[in-house]
């Protein structure tokens, strides 16, 4: 008994014992768990071991123990701040010295907890200022790398040497904060998505697309190891940044590409703050989902809620093939867009006259963007939806336009939109109605939620095809008003007025710069009306003409006195203010520091019948670099001579538009230059090595609209061991050659061409084949080159074949020479040329000595789906017939051929 009662003694002791100093904890007081491993894009995998993510293929990284933090509380005083300079601190509500906006109260953190019951309050005045934590933002928010592996990459030299910082002096961080190394691990792989109701490839950056956002702070160093898990190669180019030449992501410009199945080290000291983004600049990838947000928070962030916001477009056709049809003046995309201004559709509006005069000036339908896409997206989804926010919150949100070729219009049903940052630059709040972002620009915006409903931030492509929504709260559903269906022979009737018979632009009368006129707007409905084609009684007074906002009483003269009839601007919404360049004002002054002053002017030129896209009638690969050197100041004056806006990007630095803001002139890194503007913008030359300047429309830039800035005296760049070689595969982009043709096959026979072409050069054959013997077979085979900027001079060799083998009357041509069609070969030297009405003239002499001229039109468009083709020569051939288009590759067609008679069958296309 006395042994049972002391071991009962004895484990009640034991108990308390444990009971006083915590079951299974450690010495510190931490929670004893095992390691787990798990994957930061698919949190919901957890392993016990180190290894890959069995879903996108990424390292997983060890999880952190949850311990429980004590929790105290700190009375503090009231801090007021301003949320585009935190540097600002008042103990008092008011305004911000800089800028003018409203301060707001600083959102505290709380600290660590005190022994003490009765704690110190401490002046605000002599209180040191602290950096605080960023917020968040919302949304596919990339969390760094922890405990990363060294593992092995292409640029070994990136791994081993410190990180390195751009040339550009490094803006004024305020509050001081300890820099981290910050490591991203993203990873590339092929997939396949559904936007539209099909199953398409794509490519997507850890598992998503867009990519995730990824965030720094300034003045930490980023780490970014890139691992292309594909079988092609790839780049990162970080738009916007500044960075050593040999970190800016262009393939054989200032880096190889990444090889399949490699790893390449992204490796640079974050030096500025704003909003910025990433994408391919390998081929057409950026077009299958390789873009994503990349945000530089400041030191002290202002603590608003942040929501990234990447719009993007998306197309089911290979961004290859889209390359391929634009190249070869294919209007599949005009029909699908519902775009095609046939002459049924002119005749049907009143607007027949303005339709020839416009063939007649040999241009095409008017268009405002180049390519039908079956999406708009926004976060990856055409809607999208974030409902934690009340009445009276304010958002912000970081816009990227990360479309490939689409300039978006922006509206806000919840009232106005206070624009306070563009292209990574603070800016001077200023509030507007709407606001257009071209591809690759960035805005901060700043929209306010009224009510306790859920309100629409709504992108709308600038063809007006169609939109996508970011919603913003919750309850009741306050859409954004939907913007018209554009008036597309209104624009017609005044690119008509605007454009010489040699393909220049006619010269206005009147400053035209930074989108302040935009010469769309006779195409707005919410601005010009709803009448189609006829004009409003009672005109809106100018000063309220929104869309011509500072040019009020300008004559729309051209200097030749052609009146720019049609430029009628009475609006149902009269007071819209849209915002333009002119609006934009720095924070602080940019005035470039003194240094000798290089200028230079480009002039933006194109021809959108061929999609060939230049500057000064020169692609990439035709044109020199332009040396510059360190210290200089780079001052350009660039002229849209073309049909088409661009916007016109410049890696690695930042430059000034000059707006007729003085000192204060905005920083930007993207220009949007509208049809007929005179831009000029400058900056400080402070890097080395190559910077491309390029536009920034995909297709445009591999068309070769871009120049090179190469910096004298820079040491070669380690990344390309082989210049010559690289430079040859940087060139290839725009003298890449693309296939086009169609085959006949009707009744009569068969006939078609095929043709294959660059930016220069031409190498086409036609046949007709007749089923029967006396139809007889021929072919012409040309190459030759095309001269001058608008393309219309083809000069080309060639030879004729034509084989009949019946015994055909002697005939005579209208010269009065012998035409043999019996077993003609011959050789033959001649040139085409294109005439009003888009009608191609030939003239061609044989080995024979026979001469021979020619007038041919094809695909008049009749209606929105049926073309007429017709040609005659002086050899009395001649031929007239219709297709209607069923698909991109499918057409019913039917002709007269003077010597196959008449035919009816089908046409495929390629």
């Amino acid at each position: 008994m006395k042994k049972l009662i002391l071991y009962i003694l004895l484990m009640g002791l034991i108990g308390t014992s444990k009971a006083a100093h915590g079951t299974g904890t450690n010495h510190a007081g931490e929670i004893l768990q095992q390691v787990s491993y798990t994957c930061s894009m698919h949190p919901e995998i957890h392993r016990s071991k180190p290894g890959t993510c069995p879903k996108c293929g990424m390292a997983l990284v060890r999880e952190k123990a949850k311990t429980a933090a004590p929790v105290a509380e700190q009375t503090q005083q009231a801090v007021y701040t301003c949320s585009m300079h935190p540097e600002v601190q008042r103990s008092k509500p008011g305004t911000c010295p800089k800028c003018g906006m409203a301060l707001i109260k600083q959102q505290s953190q709380k600290p660590a907890a005190s022994k003490s019951s009765s704690p110190a309050v401490v002046p605000v005045k002599k209180a040191p200022i602290k950096p605080t934590s960023p917020p968040k933002p919302i949304g596919n928010v990339l969390s760094p790398t922890k405990g990363g592996q060294n593992i092995p990459v292409e640029n070994k030299k990136a791994q081993e040497e410190s990180a390195k910082k751009g040339g550009h002096p490094a803006e004024n961080p305020g509050p001081t904060h300890k820099p981290k190394n910050v490591r991203y691990d993203l990873y590339i792989k092929d997939t396949t998505v559904n936007f539209s109701g099909k199953p398409k490839r794509a490519i997507a950056i850890n598992g998503s697309i867009p990519a995730p956002t990824l965030t720094f702070t300034e003045g930490d160093t980023a780490e970014i190891y890139v691992h292309n898990l594909m079988d092609e190669e790839t780049s990162i180019h970080w738009h916007g940044v500044f960075l050593p030449n040999a970190m800016d992501g262009v393939p054989y410009l200032t880096q190889m590409p990444i090889n399949g199945h490699a790893t390449y080290l992204y490796k640079f000291k974050v030096i500025q703050n704003g909003t910025y983004w990433y994408h391919s600049h390998t081929s057409v990838q950026e077009q299958s989902g390789m873009y994503g947000a990349l945000i530089f928070n400041k030191v002290n962030e202002p603590a608003i809620p942040t929501i990234p916001v990447v719009l993007s477009d998306w197309t089911d056709m290979n961004p290859k093939e889209v390359d391929r049809r634009l190249h070869n003046a294919s209007d599949w995309f005009s029909i699908r867009k519902g775009t095609t201004q046939s002459y049924a559709e002119a005749i049907d509006k009143g607007y027949f006259k303005t339709k020839v005069a416009n063939e007649w000036k040999r241009m095409n339908a008017m268009d405002v963007s180049d390519v039908f896409y079956e999406r708009f997206l926004t976060n990856g989804k055409q809607t999208n939806e974030v409902k934690r926010f009340k009445g009276g919150d304010k958002v912000k949100l970081r816009i990227v336009d990360g479309g490939a070729s689409t300039y978006f219009w922006l509206t806000w049903s919840g009232g106005k939109i206070t624009v306070v940052g563009n292209d990574g630059n603070d800016v001077q709040p200023v509030e507007v109605d709407r606001l257009i972002i071209a591809p690759a620009e960035t805005y901060d915006v700043i929209v306010t939620i009224p009510e306790n409903m859920s309100y629409e931030f709504l992108a709308t492509a600038e063809d007006r095809t169609k939109s996508t929504s970011l919603w913003l709260g919750q309850g009741m559903k306050m859409p954004a008003k939907p913007l018209g269906k554009l008036k597309y022979f209104e624009g017609m009737k005044m690119m008509n007025g605007m454009m010489k018979m040699n393909g220049d632009m006619e010269p206005m009368g009147m400053q035209m710069s930074n989108q302040q006129m935009d010469m769309n707007a006779v195409m707005y409905p919410e601005i010009t009306g709803t009448d189609y084609g006829r004009k409003k009684k009672e005109p809106a007074a100018p000063e309220k003409k929104a869309a011509m906002q500072g040019h009020e009483g300008h004559n729309m003269q051209s200097s030749n006195n052609n009146s720019m009839s049609g430029m009628n601007m009475s609006s149902d919404d009269a007071d819209i203010v849209t915002l333009n360049y002119g609006m934009l004002k720095a924070t602080e002054k940019t005035t470039l520091r003194p240094g000798p002053l290089k200028e230079m002017r480009f002039e933006l030129t194109g021809n959108m019948n061929r999609y060939v896209w230049t500057i000064d009638n020169k692609t990439v690969s035709e044109s020199d670099k332009i040396l510059i050197k360190k210290g200089e100041n780079v001052r350009i004056v660039l002229y849209n001579n073309s049909m088409m806006r661009h916007p016109m990007h410049l890696h690695g630095h930042d430059f000034r538009v000059l707006n007729g803001q003085g000192e204060y002139a905005p920083l930007k890194n993207v220009l949007d230059i509208m049809p007929m503007e005179t831009d000029t913008i400058e900056f400080a030359a402070t890097e080395s090595g190559d910077w491309f300047f390029h536009c920034h429309i995909l297709y445009h830039m591999m068309s070769g609209m871009g120049k090179i800035f190469s910096y004298t005296n820079s040491p070669p760049n380690p990344q390309l061991p082989d210049p010559k070689y690289a430079q040859r595969k940087l060139f290839a982009d725009d003298r890449m050659f693309h296939a086009m043709g169609n085959i006949g096959l009707e009744s009569n026979g068969s006939d078609g061409e095929f043709m294959i072409a660059n930016t220069r050069y031409r190498l086409s054959t036609e046949w007709r084949l007749g089923l029967q013997a006396h139809h007889g077979n021929e072919s012409e085979t040309y190459f030759g080159r095309y001269f001058g900027k608008m393309q219309w001079l083809f000069p080309f060799i060639g030879f004729d074949y034509h084989y009949n083998k019946m015994e055909n009357e002697t005939e005579k041509n209208l010269f009065g020479q012998v035409s043999n069609q019996t077993n003609r070969k011959a050789a033959v030297i001649g040139v085409q040329y294109t005439l009003p009405m888009l009608v191609t003239a030939e003239a061609r002499l044989d080995s024979k000595g026979k001469l021979r001229f020619q007038l041919m039109r094809e695909d008049v468009p009749i209606s929105s789906r049926l073309r007429f083709n017709i040609m005659g020569n002086t050899d009395k051939e001649y031929m007239a017939g219709l297709r209607y288009i069923v698909t991109k590759y499918f057409s019913f067609s039917t002709h007269y051929d003077s010597d196959m008679g008449y035919g009816a069958g089908i046409t495929l296309n390629y």
